[in-house]
């Protein structure tokens, strides 16, 4: 009996490097996933979607394919074992999301939460650029595109998932055809989705420059981390401290492997005698360990570009005949493969 093949869909927008939020929420899982050899995974570089927001500033999009590209190389991502494609170079991911708009009011749209918090973030106000609230539909195509049903992604996209499935029952219901798959999410684990920025903010994001990137150097990385928010309380080495809410504790309970450690400076922390600048040495100890090997990855493959370009160039190849495939099938379904 033949072993199933799951198919993984996932990716990133290119508007800067990728930080160790990235890291967290998603790139360190994919790598995993993709290393059990249990999925045949697609991994895109979602330049149009990065677009619906920066068509005025497509140099940043350019400037940025290549540092997302560097960064999944970095992290472990093997070409030999994930197809690495930029979305534009894929044809039929624009057709198929014109199909899928047809399946999907605007009241829906509205109603996903994702896009609204997401639009209040980006401060549009009434001026929302169409191609950016439809970006979930987009999304569904590029997940159906390769009939994925395994998504690796952060818990906020929970609801862009859910508005893909309910895109694929309405096509296979309306179409009478079983063609497109309904993919599940794959989550980091509980408490690991998302990492505060270095600043006490809920979010790590390169908008509020609030992040370590996967780029960084030694230096660098100490400094962000000697600058990091704490305990506004805690202003003697005597004083007790708070462990909730505080941003250099939460990096230690994700990054440092000494569980036992982490637990017996929170309790030293607490009770008073443990200052924030010893807990912040280590975690710079920590984080230096994690994010050196990366780094100098990251390095090498930089020297070599063309290789990066022959990645990135041979993986949109094998992911347009996969899209092209899926659909031929969607329009055979809606009946308007006119002439072949």
């Amino acid at each position: 009996m033949t072993k199933k093949t799951n198919t993984i869909l996932t990716g990133d927008r290119p508007t800067g490097k990728l930080h160790i939020g990235h890291y967290v929420g998603s790139l360190k899982n994919r790598v995993e996933l993709q290393n059990t050899g249990k999925y045949k995974t697609f991994i895109m570089i979602a330049d149009q979607q990065a677009l619906t927001d920066n068509a005025r500033d497509p140099e940043k999009i350019r400037r940025s394919l290549h540092e997302v590209a560097l960064d999944y190389l970095a992290v472990g991502i093997d070409p030999k074992k994930s197809t690495i494609f930029v979305q534009s170079q894929i044809p039929a991911l624009s057709e198929l999301t014109m199909h899928y708009l047809n399946l999907v009011t605007i009241s829906r749209l509205h109603r996903n939460p994702t896009v609204k918090t997401e639009i209040k973030q980006k401060k549009f106000g009434e001026s929302v650029p169409a191609g950016f609230f439809i970006y979930p539909v987009s999304q569904a195509a590029d997940i159906t595109a390769f009939k994925a049903d395994t998504v690796p992604v952060g818990d906020d996209q929970e609801p862009m998932l859910e508005q893909t499935r309910e895109i694929v029952r309405s096509f296979n219901r309306i179409y009478d055809k079983e063609i497109l798959v309904e993919p599940e999410g794959v989550f980091p684990p509980k408490g690991e989705g998302r990492i505060p920025g270095l600043d006490g903010n809920a979010k790590m994001s390169k908008s509020l420059g609030n992040c370590i990137y996967l780029s960084d150097d030694a230096d660098t990385i100490q400094k962000k981390v000697m600058s990091m928010y704490t305990d506004p309380t805690h202003i003697k080495v005597s004083d007790p401290g708070h462990v909730e809410g505080n941003t250099v504790f939460t990096y230690l309970d994700i990054f440092d492997p000494d569980k036992q450690l982490v637990a017996d400076l929170k309790e030293q922390y607490r009770a008073g005698g443990l200052g924030d600048v010893k807990i912040k040495r280590h975690l710079n100890d920590v984080l230096q360990e994690t994010l050196k090997p990366i780094r100098e990855r990251r390095e090498h493959f930089a020297e070599n570009m063309d290789y990066v370009d022959q990645v990135l160039k041979e993986g949109s190849e094998a992911a347009n005949k996969v899209a092209n495939q899926t659909l031929k099938e969607v329009r055979d379904a809606i009946g308007i493969n006119y002439f072949g």
